[in-house]
């Protein structure tokens, strides 16, 4: 193999991330809905002709996470062509959930398949019988349309019907959204073709990852070694079952890392279930944080990790179990339960539980004789976790998610509400040497009748502190006053008052 040196890989990798900085500028542009223009619910990636991941923007953990573990076994499946784009957002086929689509490109040159480009974007409608597509459901297909991996384009012609059924997802009919992730990764694959004009692509994809991972094996070499144990619940499933446990025996031993999932609960009749895929991409998370700043986020930085989750367990559920909520909160508590196994590793480096949930808040109408239909999906932040130098941030999106809020200027804009409070929720945060963050009170007042469906997390448990700290405030969503179950579907009125007061993270040490 040629080699390489550091600073060319570096130049190189940086180039890559580049590619996929611009595709998410494009898609952002392009984009007419408020969760991709405004909240930046979307990731870019580039991966190579196995697979493999080699490059990511800056964008979501969950979505790339997953796409890292699952890109392989799609690619494989296709005799592609230049000019093709593949679709899907099968959670049990590469997805995460059914609002996040994901669209795959392959890039050729000289008639060799060279790379891939790909992004995934969440959509608020795709065609769930409650608006906003997360609802209460208890078998995926409940969650909206299944799409699994199929060409949406072929040799750069739109295939029918699957083109139709995607336009008719959209409140216009323009497909405005879905043609914006076209375009990414179509100027995407067009810079990457001049990345590849100029020098041995392929080579270089090879000794990047080979470098990622010498630099993981490094980093995991001065852990701590020896195995370690941490368990967490779930506060319920939406459907009657409470605490339900996620336990994780982590092993760091020979610059490796294995976590297994056994003894965890089984799945469970709601959607907080979660595909493999996803449970992967929080550990990857995880580790990914261990790592030196510059090591490249390409897949030979987690061939050191091994996943295990029995299967049918609440990490690796099995087809057609509901799954939309999975992807959100379970994946937020898969992290906790990681890093709580690392505190018990090296207490410095790691920090309390952040709040703990997305806080997902769907809310809409059908279209009627009273107005056109409308989709509303937002997740809300919480406080962060103290950690051993610092308090935790107030009012912060932590973790799996990277998302901003939706301002208030573009809500009001493009939906029937008003937001009438928005600030932080003081004195939410543990106490502790260094106090969690604080949560977010955000309170919307309906201006027409809608169907709302809310699925949040530490409502009934707390987000744990640390060596002492004080654990944050769960959280407590309410309506005119009244409160509401973590997870459930409402039917309001015009002028009733939604408010959402989300969890500050745990405290780190005892106060003096």
């Amino acid at each position: 193999m040629q080699e390489f040196d550091g600073v060319q890989l570096g130049l190189f990798s940086h180039r890559l991330a580049a590619v996929c900085d611009e595709m998410g500028a494009i898609l952002r542009r392009a984009a007419f809905s408020p969760n991709i223009k405004d909240r930046l619910d979307f990731s870019c990636a580039i991966f190579d002709p196995h697979g493999q991941l080699c490059a990511q923007a800056a964008h979501i953990p969950v979505h790339l996470g997953s796409m890292a573990y699952a890109m392989a076994d799609i690619v494989g499946a296709v005799d592609w062509r230049d000019g093709d784009m593949l679709v899907v957002n099968d959670p049990y086929m590469g997805g995460t959930h059914l609002p996040d689509v994901t669209m795959i490109m392959p890039v050729f040159a000289e008639g060799q398949l060279q790379a891939f480009v790909v992004n995934r974007a969440h959509h608020a409608n795709i065609g769930a019988d409650t608006p906003g597509s997360m609802p209460i459901s208890s078998r995926l297909q409940e969650e909206g349309l299944i799409i699994e991996p199929s060409l949406v384009l072929r040799d750069g012609e739109f295939q029918q019907p699957l083109w139709q059924q995607l336009l008719d997802l959209t409140e216009d009919g323009s497909g405005g959204d879905f043609i914006a992730q076209i375009s990414a990764n179509q100027a995407g694959a067009r810079r990457l073709q001049g990345l590849i004009a100029h020098g041995d692509f392929l080579a270089q994809l090879a000794a990047l990852q080979d470098y990622g991972e010498r630099l993981a094996r490094a980093a995991f070499a001065e852990l701590p070694q020896g195995g370690y144990y941490f368990a967490d619940e779930m506060d319920d499933d939406g459907q009657g079952q409470q605490r339900i446990r996620i336990a994780l025996h982590l092993s760091i031993k020979h610059q490796q890392i294995h976590a297994d999932f056994t003894g965890t609960a089984a799945q469970v009749a709601g959607n907080i279930n979660c595909p493999i895929s996803v449970a992967a991409a929080a550990v990857y998370y995880v580790f990914r944080c261990l790592l030196p700043a510059y090591a490249p986020n390409c897949a030979g930085i987690f061939r050191p990790v091994s996943i295990h989750a029995p299967k049918g367990c609440l990490v690796n559920a099995s087809w057609p179990h509901a799954v939309a909520a999975g992807n959100v909160e379970t994946s937020t508590r898969i992290v906790d339960v990681v890093l709580g196994a690392l505190a018990e590793a090296m207490p410095e480096r790691i920090p309390a539980a952040s709040y703990g949930s997305m806080n997902n808040v769907a809310m809409g109408a059908k279209a009627s004789a009273v107005g056109p239909g409308w989709s509303y999906y937002e997740t809300i932040g919480g406080g962060a976790g103290a950690h051993a130098g610092a308090d935790g941030q107030s009012g912060v999106q932590c973790h799996m998610t990277n998302t901003l809020n939706t301002p208030v200027e573009s809500l009001e804009m493009h939906y029937p509400l008003r937001l009438r409070r928005y600030q932080l929720r003081q004195g939410s945060g543990g106490d502790g040497r260094h106090a969690g963050g604080d949560g977010i009170v955000r309170e919307y007042e309906l201006l027409q009748p809608a169907t709302v469906t809310l699925l949040t997390e530490r409502r009934l448990l707390q987000p744990w502190g640390l060596q002492g700290g004080s654990a944050g405030l769960p959280g407590n969503n309410l309506v005119n006053g009244r409160v509401m179950p973590g997870k459930c579907e409402l039917q309001l009125r015009s002028g009733d008052i939604l408010r959402i007061e989300t969890p500050g993270g745990g405290g780190w040490g005892r106060s003096d």
